[in-house]
């Protein structure tokens, strides 16, 4: 019979101790806006589940839309005109 070895290395507690880079917590601060956009959408879809949507409901979940795809065009253009110096 042949034994079956891993050809991977083994995953250890210790390989897990890591803190996220300066990179990477540049990254979660640069997209935390959009995260809260998100949130404030969220919450604003969530109170209006269990009953009827009134103007004000409204208005606030489409405030909460436009909040979130400023935030989103915000993120990308800076990803895209970041790197190439900025917008003309």
């Amino acid at each position: 019979m042949n034994s079956i070895a891993a050809l991977q290395a083994l995953v250890t507690a210790a390989s897990l101790d890591i803190e996220p880079t300066a990179a990477e917590l540049d990254a979660i601060d640069a997209e935390m806006p959009l995260v809260l956009a998100e949130v404030e959408l969220l919450d604003a879809e969530i109170m209006t589940i269990d009953r009827t949507p009134t103007e004000l409901d409204e208005r606030r979940i489409r405030r909460a839309r436009r909040r979130v795809l400023a935030e989103r065009r915000s993120l990308t253009n800076r990803a895209v005109f970041g790197r190439a110096g900025g917008a003309a």
